[in-house]
């Protein structure tokens, strides 16, 4: 058996890659061990063509310039996720999903994956990570991994998947939290009053701060709220009503809601070269969420909000910017049903932002510069 087909018939054997996807999203650690046994049974190369190169990019990009919020390398790295010839698939280390290595130029040396040319594939369940990367950058945060969705050969179904660009920079995390930073609920709290590193203030030992910037924790709350990712503040689902297919319900986190303290926070991760800004991964967002039923608790002790976030919720342009760069995402456009099923995800953000807004009013929060 070749390896491309060797590839093809560990992921449809036993069963196929829908009979896998669970709707609980916990088990997605399950899905990606059972894959991993396949893979390491048919004894994957590096070096081995599973899917020819793309005659038309699936980034359309028809005007002179891309949209401004997308960087040069935004652009490149979502090309090359989308376009690029796969030249091998090797496991993510500490992370569900596996990872594929990208053609690149021959004379580039080093490894692919420090270099910007490896992808790491997720499930169909988890395409919101293509929609929370665009949300990021037209907010101005910048603070999530170019995402972009793809059609695999060796994945039956051809479900289309998303792709998240490989950084070989993240801190190592704990196999608990799967964050660098251990925290609880009762330390988050507090260290969200002492303000920590703002304006290069040094901070004492006693005030139990990390190396996190403080601006930093009101750009993820916002960023959470709107997409209502509860996994990094509210792990155990005790700031809304929860689904019983949630995996707090699955896994009973929701009853030690009465010690809300002692609660890690996760998926907090900072770079190892810039140890006080956070890459926010894993966002998994949840756009069926009712309006009364939204967690608050995401931006609970957060008392200032990022300016420029801010003015374009109130701007009247979000949807319009949304459109303009999801469109860019052919395959992720066409998954999701086109124009008229982008503008219902739209409608679901824009309601959000509605809320969020009347929130810092109501709250006195304080809306300013955050670029520290």
């Amino acid at each position: 058996m070749s390896q491309a087909v060797g590839i093809m018939a560990a992921v449809a054997a036993p069963a196929t890659w829908k009979s896998h996807l669970m709707e609980d999203r916990d088990r997605k650690k399950e899905l990606s061990m059972r894959l991993r046994e396949h893979w390491r049974h048919v004894g994957i190369s590096e070096n081995v063509n599973v899917q020819p190169k793309t005659q038309e990019s699936n980034i359309r990009i028809y005007s002179e310039s891309s949209p401004s919020w997308l960087t040069r390398d935004d652009i490149e790295s979502m090309r090359v996720m989308a376009d690029s010839q796969i030249e091998g698939i090797q496991e993510a280390p500490s992370q569900h999903g596996i990872l594929a290595v990208f053609e690149r130029n021959p004379r580039a040396a080093g490894a692919a994956c420090s270099q910007g040319q490896c992808g790491l594939i997720k499930i169909p369940l988890d395409m919101s990570e293509v929609f929370a990367f665009h949300l990021d950058r037209i907010l101005g945060l910048n603070r999530t991994l170019p995402s972009v969705s793809r059609k695999f050969e060796f994945i039956q179904d051809g479900q289309p998947c998303p792709v998240i660009l490989w950084d070989s920079t993240l801190s190592p995390t704990d196999n608990g939290t799967h964050s660098s930073v251990r925290l609880n609920w009762r330390d988050y709290q507090q260290l969200l009053k002492q303000k920590c590193w703002v304006n290069g203030k040094v901070p004492k030992a006693e005030w139990g701060c990390t190396e996190i910037h403080h601006h930093e924790w009101s750009k993820m709350a916002l960023f959470d709220f709107l997409l209502q990712v509860y996994s990094r503040l509210d792990r155990n689902c005790c700031g809304f009503k929860p689904r019983r297919e949630d995996s707090c319900v699955q896994k009973r986190l929701k009853l030690k809601c009465n010690d809300q303290d002692s609660i890690d926070l996760t998926h907090i991760i900072q770079r190892r070269h810039d140890p006080r800004h956070l890459v926010l991964i894993d966002n998994m967002a949840f756009f069926d969420r009712s309006e009364d039923n939204l967690d608050f608790k995401i931006l609970q002790g957060i008392t200032e909000f990022p300016e420029l976030a801010v003015s374009v919720l109130k701007s009247q342009h979000l949807r319009e910017k949304l459109l303009q760069s999801l469109f860019l995402d052919k395959v992720y456009w066409e998954s999701q049903g086109g124009r008229q099923g982008i503008e219902k995800l739209i409608d679901v953000v824009e309601r959000r932002a509605k809320i969020l807004l009347t929130y810092i009013n109501a709250h006195g929060a304080k809306v300013i510069p955050m670029n520290e």
